[in-house]
């Protein structure tokens, strides 16, 4: 299976690799990587259609290439992904969080939903069903220190975010770029925490029939 993986931030994709690599070490992945598409949005503050139309064409070009589905890590940018989902169905086209948001539901109705992007925390929360209560928490400054590679910084700050989260039944980390930092989290607040890259690569893995 060829899975196109397809990232607005550097820092997704190591994480991503790493989940493959542990649950599902034969598919075969491909990295398409436009970091200008997360610093266009932070300049914007808001989607557009010209965002969706660039989603469309990466679409476009990870299908053309044989893909058998589609993950993207970029986790601010939910109407554009739906709509390259809509453009490929049936092939999965996956939003980063979709997985870890069916997992977390399950897991509690008061959801903790820590980022370092302040785009995500705009336009997440309104994945999650009506039936859950989302408490979302930007770890300040967190993005930049990783931006210049400290990232004691950047772990010590949404370490510290976490701490207004210890009342939640669960903690999602909203993006790929911190799943490693959820053993900590979870230690801080004595929560549970879910991350976007294990549940995505578990839902591709059903989504394909690939067996474990």
């Amino acid at each position: 299976m060829r899975i196109a993986l397809i990232h607005a931030l550097k820092h997704s994709i190591a994480p991503i690799e790493a989940a493959f690599a542990k649950a599902w070490p034969e598919a075969r992945l491909m990295n398409l990587l436009d970091d200008s598409l997360s610093a266009d949005l932070a300049r914007d503050g808001a989607l557009n259609d010209a965002m969706t139309e660039r989603f469309l064409a990466l679409g476009d070009y990870a299908a053309a290439t044989g893909a058998n589905a589609i993950l993207f890590t970029c986790s601010a940018f939910g109407p554009c992904i739906e709509a390259v989902a809509r453009a490929h169905a049936p092939m999965p086209v996956l939003k980063p969080n979709e997985a870890m948001i069916e997992q977390a539901v399950m897991m509690g109705k008061r959801i903790g939903l820590l980022a370092t992007f302040p785009p995500t925390l705009a336009s997440m929360p309104s994945e999650f069903p009506a039936s859950v209560q989302v408490v979302p928490r930007l770890a300040e400054g967190a993005l930049a220190a990783l931006d210049r590679g400290d990232r004691a910084e950047h772990d010590r700050l949404i370490a510290e975010a976490s701490r207004d989260l210890c009342d939640c039944d669960v903690v999602a980390l909203a993006q790929f770029s911190i799943a490693a930092i959820a053993p900590l989290v979870s230690q801080t607040t004595g929560r549970p925490v879910v991350t976007t890259p294990d549940s995505a690569v578990e839902k591709l893995m059903k989504l394909l029939g690939a067996n474990a």
